[in-house]
Protein backbone atom coordinates (compact mmCIF):
# COMPACT_ATOMS: atom_id res chain seq x y z
CA UNK A 1 0.00 0.00 0.00
CA UNK A 2 2.96 2.32 0.82
CA UNK A 3 4.25 1.71 -2.32
CA UNK A 4 1.47 2.74 -4.68
CA UNK A 5 0.46 5.91 -2.25
CA UNK A 6 4.97 6.96 -2.66
CA UNK A 7 3.94 5.78 -6.99
CA UNK A 8 0.98 8.06 -7.64
CA UNK A 9 2.13 10.67 -5.06
CA UNK A 10 5.70 10.62 -7.66
CA UNK A 11 3.16 10.68 -10.46
CA UNK A 12 1.55 13.75 -9.53
CA UNK A 13 4.42 15.74 -9.04
CA UNK A 14 5.79 14.76 -11.90
CA UNK A 15 2.91 15.61 -14.08
CA UNK A 16 2.25 18.38 -12.16
CA UNK A 17 5.67 19.91 -13.46
CA UNK A 18 4.65 19.49 -17.06
CA UNK A 19 1.38 21.50 -17.18
CA UNK A 20 1.54 24.88 -18.45
CA UNK A 21 -0.74 26.83 -16.10
CA UNK A 22 -0.87 29.98 -17.77
CA UNK A 23 -3.29 29.84 -21.13
CA UNK A 24 -1.64 32.79 -22.66
CA UNK A 25 1.13 31.29 -24.77
CA UNK A 26 2.83 35.07 -24.57
CA UNK A 27 2.26 35.71 -21.16
CA UNK A 28 0.53 39.00 -22.14
CA UNK A 29 -2.17 40.32 -20.81
CA UNK A 30 -5.52 41.16 -22.99
CA UNK A 31 -4.00 44.49 -22.93
CA UNK A 32 -0.75 43.94 -24.78
CA UNK A 33 0.45 44.84 -27.82
CA UNK A 34 -1.20 43.03 -31.08
CA UNK A 35 1.38 41.31 -33.16
CA UNK A 36 -1.02 38.77 -35.55
CA UNK A 37 -3.42 41.52 -37.68
CA UNK A 38 -2.95 42.35 -40.84
CA UNK A 39 -0.59 45.35 -41.86
CA UNK A 40 -3.32 47.01 -43.81
CA UNK A 41 -5.72 47.13 -40.39
CA UNK A 42 -2.87 47.99 -38.49
CA UNK A 43 -3.72 52.23 -37.18
CA UNK A 44 -0.96 54.24 -38.39
CA UNK A 45 0.15 57.33 -36.03
CA UNK A 46 1.40 60.65 -37.99
CA UNK A 47 2.32 63.62 -35.72
CA UNK A 48 3.49 66.84 -37.76
CA UNK A 49 4.28 64.74 -41.01
CA UNK A 50 6.61 62.19 -39.05
CA UNK A 51 4.73 58.69 -39.43
CA UNK A 52 6.09 56.60 -36.66
CA UNK A 53 6.47 53.17 -35.35
CA UNK A 54 3.57 52.29 -32.66
CA UNK A 55 3.30 49.35 -30.90
CA UNK A 56 -0.92 49.57 -30.63
CA UNK A 57 -2.62 48.47 -27.46
CA UNK A 58 -5.46 45.60 -27.95
CA UNK A 59 -8.21 47.01 -25.98
CA UNK A 60 -12.01 48.54 -26.66
CA UNK A 61 -10.54 51.89 -26.71
CA UNK A 62 -7.95 51.44 -29.68
CA UNK A 63 -11.12 49.40 -31.52
CA UNK A 64 -13.18 52.96 -31.39
CA UNK A 65 -10.41 54.73 -32.47
CA UNK A 66 -9.77 52.58 -35.43
CA UNK A 67 -13.91 52.98 -36.23
CA UNK A 68 -12.53 57.12 -36.11
CA UNK A 69 -10.34 57.15 -38.80
CA UNK A 70 -8.94 58.90 -40.43
CA UNK A 71 -8.35 61.25 -37.75
CA UNK A 72 -6.87 64.61 -37.05
CA UNK A 73 -6.05 66.25 -33.46
CA UNK A 74 -4.34 69.44 -32.67
CA UNK A 75 -2.51 69.12 -29.66
CA UNK A 76 -0.70 71.18 -27.32
CA UNK A 77 1.77 70.95 -24.65
CA UNK A 78 0.51 70.57 -21.63
CA UNK A 79 2.82 70.07 -18.13
CA UNK A 80 5.93 70.13 -20.08
CA UNK A 81 5.97 66.40 -20.21
CA UNK A 82 2.99 65.92 -22.72
CA UNK A 83 1.28 66.39 -25.70
CA UNK A 84 -2.91 66.95 -25.17
CA UNK A 85 -5.51 66.72 -27.35
CA UNK A 86 -9.65 66.32 -28.03
CA UNK A 87 -10.83 63.41 -30.54
CA UNK A 88 -14.08 64.78 -30.76
CA UNK A 89 -16.13 63.02 -29.10
CA UNK A 90 -16.03 60.38 -26.12
CA UNK A 91 -15.32 56.38 -26.38
CA UNK A 92 -15.05 53.80 -24.10
CA UNK A 93 -12.28 53.83 -21.73
CA UNK A 94 -10.53 51.23 -18.70
CA UNK A 95 -8.49 53.99 -16.66
CA UNK A 96 -5.95 52.26 -14.48
CA UNK A 97 -3.33 53.88 -12.53
CA UNK A 98 -0.21 53.82 -14.28
CA UNK A 99 2.67 55.98 -14.40
CA UNK A 100 3.85 56.47 -18.51
CA UNK A 101 6.90 56.93 -19.75
CA UNK A 102 8.04 58.66 -22.58
CA UNK A 103 6.03 57.95 -25.84
CA UNK A 104 3.41 55.92 -24.37
CA UNK A 105 0.08 57.23 -25.61
CA UNK A 106 -3.33 56.59 -23.41
CA UNK A 107 -7.15 58.00 -23.63
CA UNK A 108 -7.58 60.46 -20.87
CA UNK A 109 -11.14 61.52 -19.98
CA UNK A 110 -12.63 59.04 -22.12
CA UNK A 111 -12.43 61.84 -25.24
CA UNK A 112 -8.62 63.38 -25.36
CA UNK A 113 -5.62 61.57 -26.59
CA UNK A 114 -2.47 62.42 -25.01
CA UNK A 115 0.93 61.58 -25.87
CA UNK A 116 4.00 61.85 -23.77
CA UNK A 117 7.93 62.81 -23.83
CA UNK A 118 8.20 62.32 -20.39
CA UNK A 119 6.48 61.07 -17.06
CA UNK A 120 3.40 61.33 -14.61
CA UNK A 121 1.01 59.07 -12.92
CA UNK A 122 -2.32 58.99 -13.51
CA UNK A 123 -5.52 57.18 -14.29
CA UNK A 124 -5.60 56.47 -18.28
CA UNK A 125 -6.13 54.01 -20.47
CA UNK A 126 -3.40 53.07 -22.48
CA UNK A 127 -3.33 53.28 -26.44
CA UNK A 128 0.12 52.20 -27.01
CA UNK A 129 4.01 53.32 -27.13
CA UNK A 130 5.86 55.34 -29.86
CA UNK A 131 9.12 53.46 -30.52
CA UNK A 132 11.65 56.29 -30.25
CA UNK A 133 14.22 57.41 -28.01
CA UNK A 134 13.89 60.03 -25.47
CA UNK A 135 15.80 62.34 -27.43
CA UNK A 136 13.97 62.02 -30.96
CA UNK A 137 10.31 62.45 -28.42
CA UNK A 138 11.58 64.98 -26.49
CA UNK A 139 12.64 66.83 -30.57
CA UNK A 140 8.89 65.76 -31.89
CA UNK A 141 7.04 66.97 -28.70
CA UNK A 142 8.41 69.33 -27.14
CA UNK A 143 6.84 72.63 -28.09
CA UNK A 144 3.55 74.73 -28.24
CA UNK A 145 1.56 72.83 -30.91
CA UNK A 146 1.53 69.55 -32.91
CA UNK A 147 -0.79 67.64 -35.45
CA UNK A 148 -1.84 64.33 -34.66
CA UNK A 149 -3.20 61.82 -37.24
CA UNK A 150 -4.11 57.95 -37.00
CA UNK A 151 -5.02 56.83 -40.04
Amino acid sequence: MKRLIMTLLMSTLLLSGCINKNNNKDNHSEDDITDNIPEEEIMKLEIDENVLDVSWNNNASITALNEMKPLTVNMHLYGGFEQVGSIGKSIVSDDKEITTKPGDIVLYSNNQIVVFFGTNTWSYTKLGHINLSDSELNTLLNKSNVTLKIY
